[in-house]
């Protein structure tokens, strides 16, 4: 499992998750965000390895549909690039603005 590949499920996650079951919310959360194996997931749930990882698999898949229909973590992604090019532009030429730096700032913090 890359780095990147646990970031992107991780960010779907963020904006698909009200969208999943329970059972698939609990499994893939426990692989990627909290780092457990599919053996110690199915220990913990009683269910077999192949299950745990069945399951995984199929919530990635459904996932990645739901980004490929509404492209919500792109926009996501492509408005914080945009961002940090404001915020450095702004930076470099009105680091003196007050009130420009401010609502940059007031523009970062909306996303959180």
């Amino acid at each position: 499992m890359t780095i990147e590949k646990t970031n992107r499920v991780n960010g779907l996650l963020d904006f698909y998750e009200p969208l999943l079951t329970e059972k698939q919310i609990v499994y893939i959360v426990l692989y990627y965000r909290d780092d457990l194996s599919l053996g110690e997931i199915a220990e913990n749930y009683h269910v077999s390895r192949q299950a745990v990882y069945d399951n995984i698999k199929r919530t990635e898949l459904i996932l990645e549909k739901y980004e490929e229909k509404l492209h919500l973590f792109q926009q996501y992604q492509s408005l914080n690039l945009k961002l940090d090019e404001l915020k450095a532009y702004v930076q470099q030429h009105y680091r003196t603005d007050g009130e420009l730096l401010t609502l940059v700032d007031q523009l970062e913090n909306m996303e959180e």
